[in-house]
């Protein structure tokens, strides 16, 4: 049986909090979905939560709301999934990249410091900068806030690895220094949904815009509405929106789930320092924590120093053994689709600038399981594996 490198927790009382709902009159649009927003609030000192089907969603109507669209920019790190840079394609923007700081895999701040210059000097300044807060730890996010003043875009965060996590001793998704957080409730995440996100915000015009896009753009709320009907059945739509709701059935788990997410940070943290103390021998790199911020520790990412040979040694050795290793991320840029014409230097500023560390960071990166399942039995044969394929060169 392979030992994933991510896996959910599921808890007798997460199934009775589901089973709850399915013997309810409601399956969508009751009330657990409100409770569960509420229940982020709480957790994380936003004002706003809009809970949707899933974090590339959250995203989509994060840029939406922030009004992205065709004449707009949009600058994201390379090392992410996907859905970071699409969020972008679907508003008709213009997507591009800032390179990392190799010793965290985060947005670098020199980098997007010395891009924006540039930027300023061909009027192609960002509308939004995503920081993707990867693997868990947050990204500097007052100095780039302090950036975002100074040329004036927005900032959205991808948290999608990171609910639990905090900086500067407060929580990640109170959105202090950004305008919107979003969150993803994946099974491999720290907790789950199912399928599942969310978007945070402090911001009432933002929220309000996010509800209508993730429910067809319509409205109940009579000061939305263009024509005054006393009517209990009447609706509009009033904008282009699209369906984005998450379940009650889905909210129910997600409310459950959150009850233990400290309890649950608190076990990936300790297996990470596990990890971390028995590879000090050996020719790897764990990411670098910074000070100021915890991590909640989605992945254990370490660089093989050896490169690419040796990581995809390490790779195909733990593989045949049963270890559900995996590689976190391919940089977005290098996927066929954003090496199409229409996409590729589309935004390029003056000279191409490098995204060097990125690349070379693919080639190092290896994530090695981690959850709080995860069985001290297992984490043992996962590092002794790991030393035998080293001293077998």
């Amino acid at each position: 049986m392979i030992i994933p490198y991510g896996r959910q927790d599921i808890t007798e009382e997460d199934i009775e909090s589901v089973i709850k709902v399915l013997r309810s009159d409601f399956l969508t649009q009751g009330s657990a979905v409100p409770i569960f927003e509420n229940k982020l609030c709480e957790y994380t000192g936003s004002k706003y939560a809009i809970a949707v089907n899933s974090c590339t969603s959250a995203l989509h109507i994060a840029c939406l709301s922030l009004d992205l669209g065709p004449d707009d920019i949009l600058w994201t790190s390379p090392i992410s999934f996907v859905a970071s840079a699409n969020c972008a394609i679907y508003c008709g923007a213009t997507v591009d990249f800032v390179d990392i700081d190799p010793s965290t895999a985060l947005m670098s701040v020199g980098k997007l410091k010395e891009k924006l210059e540039l930027a300023r000097k061909e009027k192609k300044i960002p509308k939004i900068v995503i920081l993707v807060h990867f693997s868990g730890q947050p990204c500097d996010m007052e100095e780039v806030y302090a950036l975002s003043k100074q040329y004036g875009f927005r900032i959205i965060e991808d948290a999608a690895h990171a609910i639990g996590a905090k900086y500067q001793n407060e929580p990640v998704g109170n959105c202090h220094y950004s305008d919107i957080t979003v969150f993803s409730f994946h099974p491999v995440k720290i907790i789950t949904t199912g399928e599942g996100g969310v978007a945070m915000t402090n911001n009432s015009l933002y929220a309000e815009k996010m509800e209508l896009y993730r429910s067809h753009g319509i409205t109940r709320n009579p000061i939305n509405m263009h024509k005054k009907i006393d009517a209990p059945w009447y609706y509009e739509q009033v904008d282009l929106g699209y369906n984005y709701r998450m379940t009650d059935i889905q909210a129910a788990l997600g409310s459950s789930q959150l009850n233990r997410l400290d309890q649950y940070v608190s076990s990936r943290t300790r297996i990470a320092s596990l990890y971390n103390d028995q590879f000090k021998d050996i020719p790897v790199d764990p990411l670098m924590q910074k000070s100021g911020r915890s991590s909640s520790h989605h992945l254990y990412v370490i660089k093989v120093i050896e490169g690419q040979k040796m990581r995809d040694k390490l790779y195909n050795g733990l593989y045949e053994k049963g270890i559900g290793v995996n590689l976190h991320y391919i940089p977005i840029n290098q996927h066929p689709f954003f090496q199409q014409e229409k996409y590729k230097h589309k935004c390029s500023i003056g000279k191409k600038i490098s995204l060097n560390n990125s690349n070379i960071f693919y080639t190092q990166a290896l994530t090695l399981p981690l959850y709080p399942g995860l069985k001290t039995k297992q984490l043992q044969y996962i590092i002794q594996e790991i030393f035998r394929i080293f001293k077998n060169g």
